[in-house]
């Protein structure tokens, strides 16, 4: 390993021991604040708690126009059910197998850490030659890129940026899709339950993914999966539900989803069945991606207090009428996905039944439709619909002067082009353009493999390549 990679990695290790859940990213930020300063580097927070430090041009550079190095502070954090890990406060493991890193049961956090490491090995590097650097780092990127619309014009002089979020090297990202996260509130009631019988019914193991770059892999949701079993139940005989909950982060697929239902003793052995059928049924429609589904069941003890029959049927019936997954395939870019929709987070609450889900589309007309479809689902069966973190589509620029400057540095250093697309996820790169207008984007990264799940890991060949591209096309930038 070279000892860039080991400067990179050694940043990552260090931002990886930092609690930086979405909306805790305080301490990682104050620790960038006092690197800073021991490097003897200038950094401002805004009132969103975006940071940005600056970094002179150095070798020749100092006199070119600044560029913004960008990415965020904060991390999707999901765990496995096995781990016990505490993301307030314990470490995340840093495990090498081969040419790749993983966590222990958890997300790695290479989404966005690698970034802000990328971003300090730059500033700490004497040796290369780059113009005034503006490291951009932003807060609550994977709660609907909420941090970045709190930046202001002026926050930033550069009128170049280098976003670091994409997850394939060799691949440069010029535009995403919009998207907006819609939440509904149903209520319901809660009532004494007396002379029922109860099992617990847990959908676990799906692979889950990002509910952007993964939407079209066709992975299992284990929120719908649920409402499948439920619905089925509750025909034959009529349920109650005291307890159900699925999913975590709304740019998350769901992993996970469990209910606990009463039924009449009398039916408490076929409803048993009819989920225990389902598990068959659904380890068979998702062989070939899906090899550690299972549902479990487990008779437990019933509640004193379940929803009414009435109430646990309109839940159900939620569920299984919100859709999931892509929505339409783009007309004009083969095999590229233009709407979808993530059913994310599902739970009950007092006496409020809660889903979260998260639109995305380049087209913000058809996010429009989806998210209308969603309000009428949602308002039909009596919920209090309302949608937030609204951010609009990036649109592809392929007369780009980054893009042309970095194509040229792959061309040198590798012999191949770059591959160059447009990605279903969305990127910071979208507001900021709002915001800034007319500033000049590109998006690159290091190859990361399911992101925001605890199967997450980083290709480590990539980041030294990725290294070679930066510094090659910043000294072309002086």
């Amino acid at each position: 390993m070279d000892k860039n990679t080991e400067l990179i990695l050694g940043y990552f290790k260090q931002i990886s021991a930092i609690p930086r859940c979405s909306g805790n990213e305080v301490e990682l930020c104050a620790w960038l604040q006092h690197w800073a300063t021991e490097h003897g580097l200038v950094s401002n927070q805004d009132a969103g708690g975006n940071l940005v430090i600056r970094v002179p041009g150095k070798n020749g550079g100092e006199q070119s126009a600044p560029i913004v190095i960008q990415g965020h502070m904060d991390m999707v954090c999901e765990r496995s059910a096995r781990s016990a890990h505490d993301f307030s406060k314990d470490p995340i493991q840093n495990i090498v197998e081969g040419d790749w890193m993983r966590a222990d049961e958890t997300t790695l956090g290479s989404d966005n850490g690698i970034a802000i490491a990328f971003a300090m090995a730059l500033a700490a590097d004497k040796t290369i030659q780059h113009p005034p650097l503006e490291l951009l780092f932003t807060v609550k990127e994977e709660v609907g890129l909420s941090g970045v619309n709190d930046l202001k014009p002026g926050f930033i002089q550069g009128k170049t940026l280098i976003n670091i979020d994409s997850e394939l090297e060799g691949t440069y990202v010029v535009g995403c899709a919009g998207g907006e996260t819609t939440h509904i509130n149903l209520p319901v009631h809660t009532l004494p339950a007396a002379d029922l019988a109860a099992i617990e019914i847990c959908v676990e193991g799906c692979r889950g993914g990002h509910s952007g770059v993964d939407i079209d892999k066709n992975f299992a949701n284990a929120n719908k999966l649920l409402a499948r079993i439920l619905w089925k139940i509750n025909q034959q005989s009529p349920l109650r539900i005291s307890a159900i909950s699925g999913g975590t982060a709304h740019n998350a697929i769901s992993r996970e989803a469990k209910a606990t239902v009463l039924v009449a003793d009398s039916a408490i052995d076929s409803a048993t069945e009819i989920a225990q059928t389902f598990g068959a049924t659904f380890r068979a429609e998702h062989a070939s991606v899906e090899p550690d589904l299972t549902v479990r069941v487990t008779r437990v003890a019933a509640s004193t207090t379940a929803l009414a029959n009435n109430d646990s049927a309109r839940v159900i019936h939620l569920l299984n009428s919100l859709p999931h997954g892509v929505m339409n395939m783009s007309y004009d870019i083969a095999g590229f996905v233009e709407t979808s929709n993530n059913l994310a987070n599902i739970s009950l609450i007092g006496d409020n039944f809660k889903v979260i889900t998260s639109q995305r589309s380049t087209s913000m007309s058809r996010l429009a439709e989806i998210t209308s479809r969603i309000y009428s689902i949602g308002q039909q069966a009596g919920g209090v619909v309302t949608t937030e973190s609204s951010y609009p589509s990036w649109k592809p620029n392929m007369a780009s002067p980054i893009l042309s400057v970095l194509g040229k540095s792959y061309q040198t250093l590798f012999g191949t082009e770059a591959k160059i697309e447009s990605i279903h996820a969305g990127l910071e790169c979208s507001t900021i353009g709002d915001i800034y207008p007319g500033i000049d984007m590109i998006s690159i990264g290091v190859t990361i493999e399911n992101p925001h799940s605890p199967t997450e890991r980083m290709y480590l060949p990539s980041v030294p390549r990725v290294w070679r591209l930066l510094t090659l096309s910043l000294e072309q930038l002086c």
